[in-house]
């Protein structure tokens, strides 16, 4: 694995002499191939990895166009488009640029160059931004104005209004701005990851000669502004919490017309000509480093500083500005004409976020919070005596991740008999309730070690944060494993009991985050089984010591046995098939890329073994093909809840459904999961437990609400109930509903 670890400053200043003239012409763009329907790879094998991205984004979309959806709920989707599409463009397209530069010309096994890929990648964008921007300017915006909620322009405030709203300004926000000039005597400024300005041509009185300034959108004060009903007070301090009616509509003003209207104050005496907002994406496709010369922690705390500063990869531009002054942050931020993105819609429709928030509950999907499991129902109740019992399948948000998952490491941190607390964290929230219990557990005497991943992207900050927190207060801190990533979740409890010490383990499919958990679909398994706890104590002394460890009994632990051992399983089921015994998969995983694991499932179709990958992400595995992968059926389900548990289960030979072999596990099936990360695989055995994974593998399987089918040529297909199906069906209300309901029972 090659590892980018130099950044590009930012460029130097254009030469003083460049002058900004009114019709200069924009450098005209690379031309595009047509739009590829996701490319067939000579070999007809496998789809592409990043154009299979985009397609789940699409499925994202399609939350916001969709009708069905409530109307507050769609505007966050389209919030929830634009960050994936940074996030995106920030890894994959970063990446890509980074290989383009190199001179790697080399195809990937789908059979495309990574220049090929790059144009792929802007012709599919400009088809869903385009998208994005219809649903808002045609569908969501008209609809939100219909149900009272106005998001204005400066020139639709009546004359007293606006005054008051600039007085406004100039208490509230002028005193903050900076404008930042570009002449022989200042440089281009720095522009920001992901953030919002305005670049403004200026000029003296009389003058032809243009200069340019960066007025940055303040991050501090809020993008929309709510604004009164009275001319004397129109800003209030924060979002209504009232709902709107016809008589008193709710009404927003953008910070960005606020700023842009008032612009003669920021530059007095001098004439101003255009205007452009604009928004800039850097490169994060970068691995820290990850060798074992240095202290990892300063390391990282070094190479988060040196991210700032990252190659811009994107510019979004505001659609119809003045091309030449375009042009100029183009080049001053050394991009290409196919960066740039001309946006007819909202420059950044986070921006929007407070408005699916507002007070109008029929316009959006009610929030849910997690029943209590069954089995944890009394709070008075000691959870390593039920746990001992038998074991406890959690499943999230469905149950409550702070009834379970937070019970049962606040109840290890008070527990007197409890000796030893270790736990993996790899993503959790900023006033995380772990990072509490293990300091007071610390505190007490016991022994905590944790395994920070401070390389967790986009994370880093957050988790070197919590690393300096737990070491101060004495917790044994590790900070990943050399040449890894530690991407498993697990924890691990050791408690004094008669007879001697028993351990008792959490193993997860998703992070230690009390926020995540209330929006992304988790699986998790408290045991004291004696088999799997063990494994677990072997897998803390390779995270946090020197163990050469690499078998488990119980566990299937990546990098070392995880795509072997899940190969040997599919050769199992290849072998039922060829001797006529009952032979089915059900992969469930958020992506599937793995080249070894992909044509060893070809092999197993053309056995005739029965093969079901429930994928939420992107999947590079071309689904039914003659001859390839006609046994293979690929699904996909998006709705409320982030799809994010991974579940593997194997006949076993056998036609019972709960029979065989069930896995939960952290990782998907992808190189990187099985090749360059610690991941953990946990059995699952207790029949109660296998049943109720057998029944959402059923539910997911039905689904005609929220499923989607991923045909051979790339494309997803999005089911529709038949006519006259029953509205309260599991079919009907889709995978979601019916979890829900089924939790509330």
């Amino acid at each position: 694995m090659s590892t980018l670890r130099r950044f590009d400053p930012e460029p130097d200043p254009p030469p003083p002499s460049l002058r900004l003239s009114r019709g200069k012409p924009r450098a005209a763009p690379v031309p595009v191939p047509p739009p590829p329907q996701l490319p067939i790879a000579p070999d007809q094998r496998l789809l592409n990895r990043d154009l299979s991205w985009l397609e789940f984004n699409r499925r994202v979309l399609a939350q916001a166009t969709d009708p069905r959806t409530p109307l507050l709920t769609r505007t966050k989707f389209l919030s929830i488009f634009s960050s994936n599409l940074d996030e995106f463009f920030m890894k994959r397209v970063g990446y890509l640029k980074r290989q383009v530069e190199a001179g790697v010309t080399a195809a990937t096994p789908d059979g495309l160059t990574p220049r090929q890929l790059l144009y792929a990648i802007r012709t599919v964008v400009q088809g869903l931004r385009a998208e994005q921007a219809r649903c808002w300017n045609q569908d969501i915006g008209p609809s939100l104005r219909a149900h009272g909620v106005h998001i204005l322009k400066y020139a639709d405030l009546p004359e007293g209004e606006r005054k008051a709203v600039d007085r406004w300004y100039m208490a509230n926000v002028f005193p903050i701005l900076t404008p930042l000039a570009v002449d022989p005597g200042h440089r281009f400024p720095f522009i920001s990851n992901l953030s919002e300005s305005l670049g403004v041509t200026v000029s003296l009185p009389g003058e032809a000669e243009r200069h340019f300034a960066r007025v940055k959108i303040p991050d501090v004060l809020p993008r929309l502004l709510p604004l009164g009903g009275t001319e004397t007070e129109p800003v209030l301090p924060a979002p209504p919490s009232v709902p709107p009616t016809p008589d008193q509509p709710l009404r927003f003003l953008p910070l960005d017309e606020l700023i842009r209207n008032n612009l003669d104050d920021l530059f007095p005496g001098m004439q101003i000509h255009e205007v452009v907002p604009f928004r800039v994406v850097r490169n994060a496709a970068i691995e820290v480093g990850d060798d074992d010369t240095g202290d990892m922690l300063v390391t990282v705390e070094n190479e988060l500083r040196l991210r700032r500063f990252a190659r811009a990869v994107c510019l979004e531009v505001a659609g119809g500005c003045a091309p030449q002054v375009v042009e100029f942050i183009t080049k001053a931020l050394r991009l290409d004409a196919d960066d740039v993105y001309e946006l007819t819609g909202p420059i950044e429709y986070a921006d929007l976020l407070p408005v699916s928030e507002l007070p109008l509950p029929d316009l959006r999907i009610p929030r849910w919070t997690g029943v209590v499991p069954p089995r944890l129902a009394d709070a008075q109740a000691d959870i390593f005596a039920v746990v001992r019992e038998r074991d406890i399948l959690l499943h999230h948000p469905y149950e409550s991740f702070h009834d379970s998952v937070e019970r049962f490491i606040a109840a290890a941190a008070r527990d007197p008999d409890v000796l030893a607390i270790k736990q993996t964290i790899y993503r959790t929230s900023r006033d995380s309730p772990f990072v509490a219990s293990l300091i007071r557990a610390a505190e007490e005497g016991k022994q905590v070690a944790v395994l920070v991943e401070l390389r967790a992207r986009f994370d880093e900050q957050k988790n070197v944060r919590f690393a300096r927190a737990l070491e101060k207060a004495g917790v044994h801190v590790a900070y990943g494993v050399v040449g890894y990533k530690t991407h498993c979740k697990v924890s691990l409890v050791v408690r004094r009991e008669e007879g001697g010490l028993r351990s008792y383990a959490h193993v997860g499919t998703g992070n230690y985050n009390p926020v995540s958990a209330q929006l992304y679909t988790d699986l998790g398994l408290l045991t004291c089984d004696r088999g799997i706890t063990d494994d677990v104590v072997g897998l803390f002394n390779f995270l946090t010591g020197r163990s050469l460890k690499k078998e488990y009994s119980r566990l299937i632990v990546a990098p070392f046995q995880m795509r072997e051992a899940f190969m040997d399983r599919i050769d199992r089921e290849i072998a039922h098939a060829r001797a006529g015994r009952p032979a089915r998969i059900v992969a469930k995983m958020n992506a599937m890329e793995d080249l070894k694991l992909t044509d060893k499932l070809y092999e197993a179709s053309r056995a005739g073994v029965q093969v079901v990958l429930i994928v939420r992400g992107f999947c590079c595995l071309r689904p039914g093909v003659p001859g390839l992968s006609e046994n293979i059926r690929v699904m996909s389900v998006v709705g409320r809840f982030l799809e994010h548990s991974r579940v593997y289960h194997f006949s076993g030979g056998s036609a019972d459904p709960i029979a065989g072999e069930w896995y939960i596990s952290s990782g998907d099936w992808m190189y990187r999961n099985l090749s360059s990360r610690v991941e953990a695989a946990c059995p699952v055995t207790d029949p109660d437990a296998r049943r109720r994974l057998a029944r959402l593998v059923e539910i997911m399987r039905g689904d005609q609400r929220c499923a989607w089918d991923l045909t051979p040529e790339g494309h997803y297909n999005r089911r529709t109930p038949p006519p006259g199906a029953d509205p309260e069906s599991p079919a009907v209300l889709g995978t979601f509903r019916t979890l829900m309901n089924e939790a509330g029972k």
